[in-house]
């Protein structure tokens, strides 16, 4: 099923993100995992690639094993980094003809070792550029793009940055799934400047259960930041062990997710760092055992 479909049909749609170990070995422990997932029938899990799109063929098998031995749907991560248009529609139509119907457009990170973002000398540039050329190709694909409610990490100019999502969207994007944060304020301030810059298509909340200290600092290092509410450090800070700090951290995402429901928000995407721990606990305090129950 298509995301665009799950988004017009359910009231709230929840989803499960996951990184590809770096070997096929591990691939298939994690493959039982989300497998695992399955009874809490979610609207959709994604598979991304690693750090340059080193985990590239790894993620790619994972995603076609998924769609075909698995009841999930399942949205595979594309990204312009490494790779020729040629080599991109030769993935594209891998996926078309295993099934797939959903693509994570993203123009990717720059390789291990790299600060700035080089293109392939016969890529693309831009994620916009990318989403034009699935929809070229494959116009009756759905396709996701990335919003960043704190503002992009290579973006000083707030406005600009709300125009080039625009632009993603009007070249065909089907929805927009937002990085983590820890401030509801962010996100709905974020859905406001959408807003008055004509941008309409629905807007998926990514949430991600802080489970310990060193996640945390993970996330603080990464290109894509994190900032860090001091409400929610004060009371990270009282955490006498590791048990107490994922409790804390999984209260807080736990609260965000009740309010963002409370304001109508049309998706919850859970960053699961391939474990369920987290995500898991929230079902729980929302009281159901699957994400139907919500839709």
């Amino acid at each position: 099923m298509k995301v665009s479909t799950s988004l017009e049909t359910q009231k709230t749609t929840f989803s499960f993100e996951f990184f590809p170990p770096q070997t096929p070995n591990a691939a298939d422990e994690l493959f039982h995992t989300i497998n695992d997932l399955t009874p809490l029938e979610p609207s959709y899990v994604s598979i991304t690639y690693g750090s340059g799109g080193s985990t590239r063929d790894i993620t790619h098998d994972l995603v076609i094993r998924l769609i075909t031995e698995t009841k999930l749907n399942v949205v595979a991560h594309l990204t312009c980094v490494n790779s020729s248009q040629d080599e991109i529609l030769a993935i594209l139509n891998k996926y078309f003809q295993s099934g797939i119907e959903n693509i994570m457009a993203l123009r990717g990170d720059p390789p291990k070792g790299e600060s700035v973002f080089v293109p392939h000398e016969k890529g693309f540039k831009y994620a916009a550029e990318l989403v034009s050329f699935i929809k070229k190709h494959f116009p009756d694909m759905c396709v996701g793009i990335a919003g960043y409610p704190e503002g992009h990490p290579e973006s000083p100019n707030r406005l600009k940055e709300i125009e080039l999502l625009k632009v993603k969207v009007d070249q065909g994007s089907d929805y927009i799934c937002t990085q983590l944060f820890f401030d509801n304020r962010d996100f709905y301030d974020f859905c406001e400047r959408c807003e008055l810059a004509g941008i309409h298509v629905p807007i998926i909340a990514g949430i991600m259960p802080i489970t310990s200290y060193k996640t945390m600092i993970r996330m603080a290092e990464l290109a894509l930041g994190a900032r860090y509410p001091a409400r929610l450090l004060k009371a990270l800070s009282r955490a006498e062990d590791d048990e107490y700090f994922a409790k804390v951290g999984i209260h807080w995402a736990t609260q965000q997710v009740f309010d963002l429901l409370d304001h109508g928000v049309r998706g919850i995407h859970f960053y699961t760092l391939n474990k369920s721990r987290g995500t898991l606990s929230i079902y729980e305090s929302l009281g159901v055992t699957k994400s139907s129950s919500l839709a």
